[in-house]
C-alpha cells in the first residue's frame, strides 16, 4: 500500500517548559502557516543540539522497555523533473564535510566490516552506508546518516547512560530490529544503532526484513483498508484540481522545462524541489527560464492545505486505523510480555518511511503532529511503578515532544489523574478493542471486511 505523502502538518504546539506532570505546556496555534518554515522543519538539517523529553519520569519509576519507530534520514529524490539536470549531491561519506558527526569516521570503518551480522533475506545484499559520488535515486545522503547518528547519541545518553536500559554485556535477544528492504532504511537503522548501543557488535545484530511499508507482516489482507485509501486518494485529487493557483504554477513550470503539464505533475516535482531546498542548491533552469521560490511556495502551501483537509475529512483516519493495527498490535503484545517479566526485546527499532509513521500518528489520535520530517522518531516507553510494581505505564514521544496525552485513548485520563503517564491497559484496550468501534466491529478481521453503512 502506497499513500501519496502530503507534507508537513501543523505545529506540534509544544514547548520544552514542564510542569510537575512532566508534560509540556500547549501553545496556541499560530494563525498562518509559513510553507518555507515548514519545509525547513521537514529538512531537519542537523545544526543545534536538540532538547527532548524522552526518559522523564518520577524518580521511583523504572524504565523497562523502549520501542522506536523512525523515518529514514535525508535522501536523494525518488523522482526527477524531466529535461532538467539532476541536483548535484555527493553521497560519499566525508567526515570533514558538513554536516558531520564525531562518530562518522568510526561508523564508516565499522560498516565496511560487518560480515558477522544476521541480515534477513535480501537485506544482506544492500550496502551498509551510502557511497556514490553522485547520489542514486532514493539514496541516503551524508545528512541522512548524521541525522540518525545524532538520534542514536541522544537516545543513548538518556536510555543507556541514565536509565541503564542495556548494560555493556547486552545480548542479541534484548533487541528486536526490523527494516524495509530499502538501503536508506537499513542504513538509517545502522547509523542510529551504531551511536546508541553500549558497544556495537556485529555478531549481536540481527535485522529482520519487512516487505510492507506499513509493517503489516502476516496480516496484510484488508479490503476495507484499500477502500479507504482509494477514497482518500480521490479526495486528494479533487482538492488539487480545485486549486487554480497550483494549476497556474504547474502550467508555468511545464513551459519552463518544455513538457506537457500532465507529465510534469506525474513527475512529482515537490520531491525533487525539496532536495534542492534542503541542500541549498539553486532550483533548475532551462533556456526558457528558471523554476523559482514562487513555484516551490505554491506547491508547498497546497500540501499544507491538503494536510488540513485530510484531518477534517476523516477518510485517512479510517485508513490509518486499519493500516496500523498489525504494527500496534505487535507493539502492545510485546509491552504486555515485558510487563509480565520477560527480559527479551526490551529495545525495539523499526526503520521505516513517512508512509509508515504518518498513519501511526493519525491512528493514535495525535492530530497536532507535523508530517514526518527526515529522521523523525516516534518512541513508546514502558515504565514500572516502583511503589506498585505490578502497575505499568506508557509514554509516547514524537521528535522528543511528549504526546502521550494527545492520544485519543489517554486524553480523558489526563484530565482525571495526577500521574504523568498513561496506564498500559489504556493502550492495550485501544489496540485490542476500541480501534474497531468506529467500524461497528469487534476485531481487525471483521473491520477489514465490513462495508460502511
Amino acid at each position: 500500500v502506497h499513500l501519496i505523502p502530503v507534507n508537513p502538518a501543523r505545529e506540534d504546539g509544544l514547548n520544552a517548559k514542564s510542569r510537575k506532570r512532566i508534560m509540556p505546556d500547549l501553545l496556541t496555534e499560530p494563525p498562518a502557516i509559513d510553507p518555507i518554515y515548514e519545509a525547513r522543519v521537514y529538512c531537519n538539517i542537523p545544526t543545534i543540539a536538540e532538547r527532548s523529553m524522552e526518559g522523564h519520569a518520577p524518580h521511583y519509576f523504572k524504565l523497562v522497555s523502549v520501542q522506536v519507530l523512525i523515518r529514514h534520514g535525508d535522501r536523494y529524490p525518488l523522482y526527477a523533473i524531466p529535461k532538467t539536470k539532476r541536483p548535484d549531491i555527493d553521497c560519499m561519506l566525508v567526515p570533514s564535510r558538513k554536516p558531520s558527526h564525531p562518530q562518522l569516521e568510526a561508523f564508516i570503518k565499522h560498516m565496511s566490516k560487518g560480515s558477522a551480522a544476521q541480515l534477513d533475506g535480501s537485506l544482506s545484499s544492500l550496502p551498509r552506508y551510502p557511497s556514490h559520488s553522485l547520489c542514486e535515486m532514493g539514496e541516503l545522503t551524508q545528512t541522512g546518516v548524521v541525522q540518525h547518528l545524532r538520534n542514536g547519541q541522544l537516545l543513548r545518553e538518556i536510555y543507556i547512560n541514565k536509565h541503564k536500559l542495556l548494560l555493556s554485556d547486552w545480548t542479541a535477544k534484548q533487541l528486536y530490529l526490523e527494516t524495509t528492504g530499502k538501503s536508506r532504511t537499513l542504513q538509517s537503522a545502522l547509523a542510529l544503532l551504531y551511536s546508541f548501543l553500549p558497544d556495537f557488535d556485529w555478531k549481536k545484530i540481527s535485522m529482520r526484513h519487512q516487505w510492507s511499508t506499513i509493517f503489516c507482516s502476516g496480516s496484510c489482507d484488508c479490503p476495507m483498508r484499500n477502500h479507504y485509501l482509494e477514497e482518500e486518494q480521490r479526495r486528494q485529487y479533487s482538492l488539487r484540481v480545485k486549486n487554480s493557483d497550483l494549476e497556474k504554477i504547474y502550467v508555468d513550470m511545464a513551459k519552463i522545462v518544455g513538457i506537457p503539464t500532465r507529465q510534469l505533475r506525474a513527475s512529482n516535482p515537490i520531491d525533487s524541489l525539496l532536495c534542492y531546498f534542503c541542500h541549498n542548491v539553486s532550483f533548475p533552469c532551462t533556456k526558457t527560464g528558471c523554476i523559482g521560490m514562487e513555484h516551490f511556495n505554491v506547491i508547498k502551501r497546497h500540501q499544507l492545505e491538503d494536510e488540513r483537509e485530510r484531518q477534517e475529512k476523516k477518510l485517512y483516519f479510517l485508513y490509518a486505523l486499519l493500516a496500523t493495527h498489525p504494527l500496534l498490535n505487535q507493539t502492545v503484545n510485546r509491552l504486555q510480555r515485558i510487563a509480565e517479566g520477560k527480559k527479551e526485546e526490551i529495545f525495539v527499532l523499526y526503520s521505516a518511511h513517512d508512509v509508515t509513521l504518518s498513519p501511526v500518528l493519525s491512528a493514535l489520535g495525535v492530530t497536532e503532529a507535523r508530517f514526518p520530517r527526515f529522521a523523525a522518531r516516534l518512541v513508546f516507553e514502558l515504565w514500572q511503578d516502583g511503589k506498585r510494581p505490578k502497575e505499568h505505564f506508557i509514554r509516547i514521544l514524537y521528535n522528543g515532544a511528549d504526546v502521550t496525552f494527545q492520544t485519543s485513548f489517554c486524553k480523558d485520563y489526563y484530565k482525571r489523574s495526577s500521574k504523568p503517564m498513561c496506564p498500559l491497559e489504556k493502550f492495550v484496550s485501544f489496540v485490542k478493542r476500541d480501534m474497531f468501534l468506529i467500524f461497528n466491529s469487534t476485531s481487525y478481521y471483521d473491520a477489514c471486511r465490513r462495508r460502511p453503512l
